[in-house]
C-alpha cells in the first residue's frame, strides 16, 4: 500500500512541476470527452422522445387531406399547430379498407392570437372519445374515466395546472390533468378535448371570438388507423391511398423512420470528429509523455538505483496520464453537460426534432462510458512511453540524463 501512496504522490508532484504542459493534456482530454459525451447524449435523448412518442401517437398510419401531408409530418414531429379539413366520410370509407383493424378522428385547430395569453405555443387536438387510442386511454389510467363538457387535458409544456381555466376562441375550458412529458411538442404542446366540445366552441365562437373559426359537424382533420395482425403500415397506406381518393396515408413508422436516419447521419459526423479529435489527443498526449520521459531519465534512473522496480517505473508514467486523463475527463463531462444544456434550445429549434432525456440507467451508463473513455485515452498515450522507460537501465539513464 505504501509503494502505492508513494507511486501516486510522486506522479501528482509531476504533474504539478509542468503546469502549462499539463493544462494543455487537460484540455485535450476535457475536448475530446465533452464532445463525446454531449453528442452521444443529445442522440439519445432524441431517440427516446421519438421512442416514448410513436407509444404515445398509438396509431400504425395517419391520413390526412392529400394536399395536407407536409404539415401533418410537421405537426406529429415538431408540434407545430396547423389547421386543416376534409369530410368526415372519409373515416367510413378508410374504415372499409382491407387490414383497417380501428379507426378514430381528430380535429386539429391552430388557436388564434386571442385564444390564449400564454407564451407556448399552442395546439388544440380534439378527440373522440368513443374510438380514441391515443389519449382515452391515458384518461382512464390517470384519470379515472373521460372528458365531460369543457373539460381539457393538457401536455407537460403549457403552463397550467389541474383546475385552471384556459379561453380558446371565447370558450372557457377547464384543465382536468396534464399529461407526462414524451419529449415530442405533438403531444408536449397540446390541448387535447373532445370533438363535441370543439364543435360548440367553433359554433360559439362567431359570437364570443374576436377571430371566430368555422368547423362543421362533418369535418375532421385526420383518421388514425391501426392495421390489423398481417398487414404492415407500409402496405396498408398503399390500400389507403388507392381505395379512398383525395386523401394521404402516412406511415408512423415511415415519419419515425426518416428522423432516425438523420440522426444517423449526424451520429456518423459526429462520431468521425471525436474520432479524429480522439487520434490528435492520443498523439498529443504520446509525444508528451514520450518528451516527459526523455527530460526525466536521470531521475528515473535514480530512483532505479534506490530500488525501484521496472514495474514502479511503467506504473509512474501509467498514473501520471491516467490522472490527467481521468480528472480531465470528469471536468469534459460537465462542460459537454452544460454547454448541451445551454444550447439544447436553439439546436432544438433548428433541427425541429423530439428530445427528451434518457433514463437514470442510461444517464449512468453514458456517464460510465465517457469515464472509461477517458482513462482509456490516458492509458493508451502513456502504454509506449511507460514501457520506454521501464526498460531504461539505470546507469544510461543516468549519465544521458546529466
Amino acid at each position: 500500500m505504501a509503494t502505492k501512496l508513494k507511486i501516486f504522490s510522486l506522479a501528482i508532484r509531476n504533474i504539478r512541476r509542468k503546469p502549462v504542459r499539463s493544462l494543455l493534456l487537460f484540455l485535450a482530454v476535457i475536448v475530446v470527452t465533452g464532445t463525446l459525451f454531449s453528442a452521444t447524449l443529445f442522440i439519445s435523448s432524441m431517440k427516446n422522445a421519438l421512442k416514448i412518442g410513436t407509444y404515445r401517437l398509438g396509431a400504425d398510419v395517419l391520413v390526412v387531406p392529400e394536399k395536407y401531408e407536409a404539415q401533418a409530418r410537421t405537426a406529429l414531429l415538431a408540434g407545430e399547430p396547423v389547421s386543416f379539413y376534409m369530410d368526415s366520410s372519409v373515416l367510413d370509407e378508410v374504415k372499409k379498407v382491407e387490414g383497417v383493424k380501428a379507426v378514430s378522428p381528430q380535429l386539429f385547430i391552430k388557436p388564434s392570437s386571442f385564444s390564449c395569453c400564454y407564451s407556448v405555443d399552442t395546439f388544440l387536438v380534439a378527440f373522440d372519445p368513443k374510438t380514441d387510442f391515443t389519449v382515452a386511454p391515458w384518461l382512464k389510467t390517470h384519470l379515472g374515466g373521460p372528458l365531460t363538457g369543457n373539460e381539457i387535458i393538457t401536455g407537460r409544456e403549457v403552463p397550467v395546472i389541474a383546475g385552471d381555466t384556459i379561453p380558446f376562441y371565447g370558450t372557457s375550458f377547464t384543465v382536468k390533468g396534464t399529461m407526462e412529458r414524451t419529449g415530442m411538442s405533438f403531444f408536449d404542446r397540446s390541448v387535447f378535448m373532445t370533438m363535441d366540445a370543439a364543435y360548440r366552441m367553433a359554433a360559439a365562437s362567431k359570437t364570443k371570438a374576436m377571430e371566430p373559426i368555422t368547423i362543421g359537424r362533418n369535418q375532421i382533420s385526420a383518421v388514425l388507423v391501426k392495421a390489423d395482425e398481417g398487414f404492415s403500415p407500409e402496405r396498408l397506406v398503399i390500400k389507403i391511398e388507392h381505395d379512398v381518393p383525395g386523401v394521404k396515408a402516412i406511415a408512423s413508422d415511415a415519419v419515425i423512420s426518416t428522423v432516425r436516419r438523420q440522426l444517423s447521419g449526424l451520429l456518423k459526423g459526429i462520431l468521425a470528429v471525436s474520432a479524429i479529435l480522439w487520434a490528435l489527443a492520443l498523439l498529443m498526449m504520446g509525444f508528451a509523455f514520450y518528451m516527459i520521459v526523455n527530460e526525466r531519465q536521470r531521475e528515473l534512473g535514480l530512483l532505479m538505483a534506490m530500488g525501484a522496480k521496472r514495474r514502479h517505473i511503467f506504473r509512474l508514467i501509467i498514473t501520471e496520464a491516467v490522472s490527467i486523463s481521468t480528472v480531465g475527463g470528469a471536468i469534459g463531462l460537465v462542460v459537454g453537460g452544460a454547454l448541451l444544456y445551454f444550447f439544447k434550445g436553439l439546436i432544438l429549434e433548428s433541427l425541429k426534432l423530439p428530445y427528451l432525456l434518457p433514463g437514470a440507467q442510461m444517464l449512468l451508463e453514458l456517464v460510465a462510458g465517457a469515464v472509461v473513455f477517458s482513462v482509456l485515452t490516458g492509458l493508451l498515450s502513456s502504454l509506449i512511453p511507460a514501457v520506454f522507460a521501464s526498460r531504461m537501465e539505470p546507469y544510461e539513464a543516468v549519465r544521458k540524463g546529466e
